[in-house]
């Protein structure tokens, strides 16, 4: 791709995911990030644009979305560059995280389809938390999973969000410790996001799935809003649509943890 198309100069490859192909490059004399990929992910730069701009409304710390589209044969999205470690105030994450959660809507799900990594996310509108989690959150993934040749037995085990209708709250909806980060002076910010309004209990969930927040960010979250009955139950289910969507992603690796959470998960029903 010609960087000058976008008006870019001085652009070196970073790091930045294992999907897409990143830059940092100067735009106007601003320091800026730029993803790119086939032009087939213009559409899941379109979401990830809309996602940030949406925790950016909530008074989180993210990247601004500058442009995205297609340039030749490319898809491209561009955002400001922010210079992020791994350490740094994870109480103020969770505080962060807590009043971006107090964002809330009538009914659970987004204005449009995005992606969870690179698998496509539905979000249609439900009144019902218990029937969204089945239909565009479960279902998807097991169909995806029996497409990809995995047998699993599911018991019904969304059945557990029976009664369970919490506050549809503005989510990250992809938060792994690999999606926040801390600015050099230690403030938390939140990027790659898989945003739709839901149970606050699937983001904290996905904190705990696979480690890297320190116990301050939990403590902080707890303090600012202490999380319902139940939750420790619950999180199991959230956690298994992350676990399905990694089985379809990256393999049969993941399979024993599906039918591991699948059996605990049963013994509640």
């Amino acid at each position: 791709m010609n960087f000058g198309e976008l008006g870019l100069s001085a652009a070196e490859p970073v790091s930045g995911g294992c999907i897409h192909r990143c830059y940092r490059a100067q735009r106007d004399g601003r320091a800026v990030f730029l993803k790119l990929n086939e032009a087939r992910f213009a559409d899941a730069f379109a979401a990830e644009a809309d996602g940030l701009a949406a925790l950016r409304a909530a008074g989180c710390r993210a990247p601004e979305p500058i442009a995205h589209g297609t340039a030749g044969a490319s898809a491209y999205l561009l955002l400001e560059f922010l210079e992020l470690r791994s350490g740094g105030d994870f109480a103020s994450l969770g505080t962060m995280l807590a009043a971006m959660h107090r964002r809330q809507a009538e009914r659970y799900g987004w204005p449009r389809d995005n992606y969870i990594g690179a698998t496509a996310q539905p979000n249609g509108w439900s009144e019902s938390w218990m029937a969204f989690w089945r239909e565009r959150r479960l279902e998807p993934q097991l169909a995806l999973a029996a497409r990809n040749g995995y047998r699993i037995d599911v018991p019904p085990v969304w059945q557990l969000l029976e009664g369970h209708e919490p506050a549809p709250s503005l989510l990250h909806g992809d938060l792994w410790s690999g999606n926040a980060g801390f600015l050099p002076d230690g403030a938390p910010a939140l990027f790659d996001p898989a945003v739709y309004y839901g149970d606050r209990e699937a983001d904290l969930a996905m904190t705990e799935l696979f480690g890297g927040f320190a116990r301050q960010f939990h403590s902080a979250y707890e303090a600012a809003w202490p999380l319902a009955p139940g939750y420790a139950r619950r999180k199991h289910l959230y956690n298994l649509y992350h676990l399905l969507n990694h089985l379809n992603l990256f393999g049969g690796g993941y399979l024993a943890q599906v039918r591991s959470a699948l059996r605990l998960l049963a013994r509640g029903l």
